[in-house]
């Protein structure tokens, strides 16, 4: 029934995933080669498990049994194998069936029998789902479009998996059995669900990497230096509260401890009697494949990679890299690095600074991830700077320098932080972005609850830096920022800019609109805020200019006036030391102390509306606003108001988890609440507090408990050295809250009748099959011109014919079977849409004009060979726009649009949205173009049909969406009339989707 090519081992079905409980595991085919793996694996299986899975007593497999479930066509019989250390842990196999249930003849059969069967020990890991989940990728692969399965009622674990699956499904229930059958299509709810899983599993995963309760150093050296040295003494003088080993196989045999840590010292990893959570490398690149298989054995559940000599270094190098990857991967590891930094976390229940840190950062809410330790030194000096100590303005949670990420990315660590209650502002530095498209879905997410700050490295230079193994970057640095603004990122260029916004995130509220009060004691420092205001698109009024000897009182008062008004919406003070005789302050240069208690009482009494400081000269003020608040002075009992008191003013409040000690200890994680990020207490009347934090998911949310009371913290009050600095800022604050405000209501994805998604996809795989048969993957190729208008016409995307015209009389005859009036073209490359220079022809109303500019436009522009000619039919006049969709590595599926020609080719006026895009960000994105008048009756022209605009850049949207093969769609031009447009040409390109795409089943990257 096939040929025997279709036998080849499938490579493209290999994945490592990452497991309920954190840990990771391979998914592959099963070969002939592992019937002793096969055999070893059924004798660990429970008889009860054997029952479920035959339905009778079955306590070994026959040889023919053996034989059965090893060889596979990968067909209509295909196997997967779950397997940790090489050795399976869960099966999973469909057999192709035909209506009646017996083994299928036909290809046209489009059912399978699947059965599960899980080793007792891992049941409960999630290993059951993720099987499911791409046996069902590969059944469709295949053409199989149900799975039916029969289980007995006592298998409630078995029947959950498939009916929690999402899919729509029927259960029956004869003879004794449950029957369930159900379609593979991917459905909302499914593609929830499995996403659902995935962000707790891998955040599950960081978990267990950020809070060990045992940490071994291998290669801690005897003298003191050296990496492995250092990085012991930071674990050790952060205050770890879990157990600490120094391994080193140099150690001496009657070494006990190391001095003067004090620290047990063993030669290797097997005379730890205890279990050991993570284990931090820093020997030579040669020794750590040697390390990383003991730490395998041993039941390691992460290593960190200080070592450096892998991809950094070289072609070798990425190769090494590679290997190691796969060999921590089999064992159940994640990797942080190599060539990483470290990491930390700051919770008091962990305490736990694995890197080459000199000290420990304060405790805060600012998680940080970075790909590179020089950054990551920057970072954690600049926030010390700004505000040392637990508690202070720039105290963070967590942080993670991950080097050439092999392995644990910032992907994993968006899935952390998403849910994590002590982590309120994501920063995230990035040299590169492995999967763009799931780092574009995972930002969206967490945007919605929590700022995501992000800067980028190597944007212009075109190539990934050394040891990224990433596709480089093809769009523009600015499109790419556009992108990371519509999935809610805020975009920075530097790492100042990193602090600076995240500190304000971090302290104050999200502003309710761009009206900003300004006032201060120095006229010129307020008018550099001002002009710094309306350069960043926000509406300043008239800076109010205190005396220069203005004291505390008078600010405190000039604040509360401010922030008590109803047409603003956020304060900018400016200070400089004030000059004046009598000045109501203590001696010793303490006015920015007296100065910070002012404000911040001012502050105290509008919690709702964001405060920042720009100060010359005045040190001692930001750092007294840095730093917590501290405790007020009880009120004499006579002063204080009848009723509930009054909320303080907060940070943004944080549920509290259910551990005292910390949410990130070392206990599972919990249902997730939504995160009280930007949360505002109560306010009097006034202007509305701003910002639902989430939108229901029920995939997500089921079963969360009762979210816990919001904690308070101290006040801090973010202050600037520069005006221009703290208002770009909180111009980042005000165009996030817009942001976070449009993305309660961000449209939708419409559902069309009249596309042919199935279809469609048979038509993408014979095109592959018969255009790139010994194409790698990855690599894009044409679409023959008529094979592509027949795949848009799937999604309702139809262009208008063109014939070509070789020499006039085909010209005549072509018009001929038009109708006139036609128009003539040239396609050669270099005259394409080029009407300026007399490639386009139009309105050619009868023959004889038809063979006259024919010969016109062969003898001035050259032979029908080089131009290539074609007649097209005439359109209603209109606008001429471009619609593009392309796969960019940098920033995922791409929806672009434009008006044709200059404006786009000329001027870059192109908008870009990410797909798939909603019915609203295509409505905006059309406005969004600075040409965009032009559309919309600019000095007494007629306007256009906008709305079918919308339609077919949706369109266009869902087919890039639908299918990964589509690398790239080009219509142009696009004839956008009063009533309707007609798309004139077109060009797709395809490519087989790489195994890392976001739309399969989860699986972690291979880089």
């Amino acid at each position: 029934m096939h040929k025997p090519q279709d036998h080849a081992y499938p490579t493209h079905w290999e994945a490592d995933v990452v497991l309920r409980d954190g840990g990771t595991a391979r998914i592959r085919p099963i070969t002939p080669d592992d019937a002793e793996r096969l055999v070893s694996f059924y004798e660990q299986v429970s008889d009860e498990s054997k029952y479920y899975r035959f339905f009778a007593p079955y306590p070994r497999l026959s040889d023919r049994d053996v034989h059965r479930f090893t060889h596979h066509d990968y067909i209509d019989r295909v196997g997967l194998a779950a397997t940790v250390g090489g050795e399976f842990i869960a099966t999973v196999r469909y057999d192709r069936i035909n209506d009646q249930g017996l083994p299928a003849k036909s290809p046209e059969d489009d059912q399978a029998e699947v059965a599960f069967l899980v080793q007792d020990a891992h049941q409960g890991r999630g290993v059951a789902s993720a099987l499911l989940e791409h046996i069902a990728a590969v059944a469709r692969e295949r053409g199989i479009r149900r799975f039916a399965a029969e289980v007995l009622p006592a298998n409630s674990k078995m029947i959950k998996v498939f009916t929690d699956a999402g899919y729509t499904h029927k259960r029956t229930f004869e003879d004794g059995v449950v029957r369930l059958e159900f379609d593979l299509e991917p459905t909302e709810q499914s593609m929830a669900v499995m996403r659902g899983r995935e962000q707790r599993a891998e955040a599950r995963s960081v978990q267990r990497l950020l809070a060990p309760g045992s940490v071994a150093v291998i290669g801690a050296g005897r003298a003191p230096g050296g990496v492995g040295r250092t990085a012991l003494r930071s674990l050790l003088e952060s205050g770890f509260t879990g157990r600490v080993h120094a391994v080193n196989h140099a150690f001496p045999d009657d070494m006990q401890r190391l001095q003067p840590e004090e620290v047990p010292a063993v030669r290797t990893l097997r005379e730890i009697p205890d279990p050991v959570d993570l284990a931090v490398i820093a020997v030579p690149a040669d020794s750590v494949p040697d390390v990383v298989r003991d730490c395998g054995e041993h039941g390691v559940q992460g290593v960190l990679i200080l070592s450096s000599g892998y991809a950094e270094a070289g072609p070798d190098g990425r190769e090494r890299q590679r290997a190691l990857l796969r060999q921590a991967r089999s064992y159940g590891m994640r990797l942080i690095g190599p060539n990483a930094f470290g990491l930390i976390n700051t919770a008091p229940g962990v305490r736990l600074n694995a890197s080459l840190a000199p000290r420990m950062p304060g405790a805060g809410h600012i998680g940080l991830f970075t790909q590179s330790g020089a950054i990551g030194i920057a970072l954690l000096s600049g926030l010390h700077a700004r505000g040392p100590g637990d508690g202070g303005i720039a105290g963070i949670s967590t942080f993670v320098s991950a080097g050439n990420r092999a392995d644990v990315s910032g992907n994993d660590l968006l899935q952390y932080w998403y849910d994590d209650p002590d982590t309120d502002v994501v920063i995230l530095y990035l040299e590169s972005i492995g999967n763009p498209r799931k780092f574009a879905r995972l930002a969206r997410r967490t945007a919605a609850v929590k700022p995501v700050v992000v800067a980028k490295g190597a944007r212009h230079n075109g190539t990934a830096p050394p040891g990224h193994a990433v596709p480089t970057v093809r769009v523009p640095d600015s499109t790419v920022a556009a992108l990371m603004r519509q999935a809610g990122v805020i975009r920075v260029d530097t790492v100042t800019e990193l602090i600076d916004a995240g500190l304000l995130l971090a302290s104050q509220p999200l502003p309710a609109g761009p009206r900003i009060a300004i006032l201060g004691n120095s006229e010129s420092l307020a008018l550099l805020a001002y002009d710094a205001c309306l350069t960043e698109g926000l509406r300043p009024q008239s800076p109010r200019v205190l005396p220069s000897a203005a004291t505390p009182d008078d600010f405190r008062a000039a604040l509360a006036e401010a922030l008590s008004g109803d047409g603003c919406d956020a304060v900018v003070v400016t200070a400089i030391p004030w000059v004046g005789e009598g000045a109501a302050v203590s001696p010793a240069g303490s006015e920015g102390a007296a100065l910070a208690a002012a404000l911040r009482t001012a502050a105290e009494a509008h919690p709702e509306k964001p405060v920042t400081v720009v100060h010359l000269a005045m040190d001692d003020l930001a750092e007294t606003l840095a730093a917590p608040a501290p405790a007020p002075a009880p009120a004499p009992a006579q002063s204080q108001p009848p009723g509930p008191a009054a909320p303080a003013r907060s940070e943004p409040v944080r549920p509290e988890g259910p551990a005292p000690a910390s949410a990130r200890s070392a206990e599972p994680l919990q249902p997730p609440h939504p995160p009280a990020n930007r949360v505002r207490p109560p306010v009097p009347p006034g202007p509305p507090p701003t910002l639902a934090l989430r939108r229901p998911d029920p995939a997500r949310d089921a079963g969360a408990a009762t979210p816990p009371r919001p904690r308070p913290a101290p006040l801090r009050i973010p202050a600037y050295p520069a005006a221009e600095r703290a208002v770009r800022s909180l111009a980042e604050a005000v165009r996030y809250a817009a942001w976070r405000r449009e993305a309660a209501e961000p449209g939708r994805v419409p559902a069309y009748d009249d596309i042919q998604e199935a279809a469609a996809g048979a038509d993408i795989e014979r095109l592959l099959d018969r255009l790139t048969p010994d194409a790698p993957t990855g690599r894009s190729v044409p679409v023959p011109p008529q094979d592509a208008e027949a795949l848009l016409a799937r999604y309702g995307i139809h262009t208008r014919p063109v014939l070509p015209a070789p020499d006039p009389d085909t010209a005549v005859r072509a018009a001929a079977r038009l109708g006139y009036p036609v128009a003539l073209k040239t396609t050669a490359p270099h005259l394409r849409h080029r009407a300026d220079l007399g490639g386009v022809r139009l309105d050619i109303a009868g023959e004889s004009e038809l063979r006259r500019t024919y010969a016109e436009l062969t003898d001035f522009l050259g032979s029908p060979e080089e131009l290539r000619p074609v007649v097209q039919s005439m359109v209603p006049r209109g606008v001429d726009t471009v619609i593009r969709a392309a796969i960019d590595p940098a920033a995922g599926a791409v929806l672009s649009f434009g008006l044709a020609g200059a404006p786009s080719q000329l001027l870059g006026d192109i908008a870009h949205r990410l797909i798939p895009a909603t019915d609203r960000e295509v409505t905006e994105q059309i406005r969004s173009i600075r040409a965009a008048p032009l559309l919309f009756g600019w000095r007494g022209s007629q306007p256009v049909d906008t709305t079918a605009l919308a339609d077919v850049l949706l369109r266009v949207s869902r087919l890039v969406d639908d299918h990964p093969e589509v690398v790239g769609v080009d219509l142009e031009p696009v004839v956008v009339a009063a009533h309707g447009l007609s798309v004139l040409g077109a060009t797709v390109r395809l490519a087989r989707a790489p195994a890392t795409t976001d739309l399969g089943p989860r699986r972690l990257p291979v880089y």
